[in-house]
Parts: structure tokens; sequence; C-alpha cells
């Protein structure tokens, strides 16, 4: 399954900022793709007896996890980050516990869903970024 998702891999908030930017996501577009995952990855826990003793609890706020709701670049890193951290999850540890049926549903679900997404781009345009460095911190 690497190389079907921007966070599989060797993949960062930056390659994930990357596939938004090179799609031209809106924030509200690339908030839509993390809640997309994040409900795949929540379904999954709670039906698994023992991602749901263990896990659950992490899917109890929204966004998950350790970077949920930062956004502490000026370029808009928010859902990136926040996607970073859920992907490496389901990478890890949710795709690893799914059939080959299961893994390619997802693969063509995820296929429909981006396409709807790229539908919306004109809705919802990407602003222009700011004039500062790729890196700097606020």
């Amino acid at each position: 399954m690497s190389g079907h998702y921007p966070f599989n891999g060797k993949a960062s908030r930056v390659s994930v900022f990357a596939f938004f930017e090179k799609n031209q996501l809106s924030l509200e577009l690339q908030e839509q793709y993390y809640k997309w995952w994040y409900d795949l990855a929540k379904n999954f826990v709670t039906q698994d007896a023992d991602l749901r003793a263990a896990r659950a609890v992490d899917f109890q706020h929204f966004p998950y996890g350790q970077h949920a709701e930062r956004n502490f670049h000026l370029h808009d890193y928010k859902w990136a980050t926040a996607m970073a951290d859920l992907g490496a999850f389901i990478s890890n540890v949710i795709f690893a516990k799914m059939s080959d049926e299961q893994q390619h549903k997802v693969e063509h679900d995820h296929e429909a869903m981006l396409k709807g997404l790229l539908a919306q781009r004109d809705k919802t345009p990407r602003p222009a970024p700011p004039e500062v460095g790729r890196y700097r911190h606020v």
C-alpha cells in the first residue's frame, strides 16, 4: 500500500503538506481529508477488541495525536501535522491488521473521496502563502 497515501513510507508533516499543496487543498478541504481518515481509524479501533481496549481513549477527542490543534507554522501546517500523526498510527497499526480486501476497499474509497475534494477546490480556493521562509515557526 506504500505510496498511495501522503503519510505512507518516510512521511512527515512536510510531505503531507506537499500533498495538500500539490492538490491545492484549502484548510477546509484539508480538514475534510483528515476527518475522513479520522473516522476510518476511529471506526476500525472501536470495532477491533484489542485496539478498542488499548486505543479507544485516543479517539475521544478530535483531532487525534500529540500535535492536535497546533498550528505552529506560518504556512498553516495544522492539518498536515495532525495527518502525519494519525497517518503513522494508521500505517503502523491499522493497515497491519487489515485484510487485503479491506485495504483495497480503503484504497478505492480514498480515491473517490479525493476526487470529491478536488471537485470542490474552486468553491474553497487555497489562499496564497505568506512571504516568509518555509520552516519559520510562530
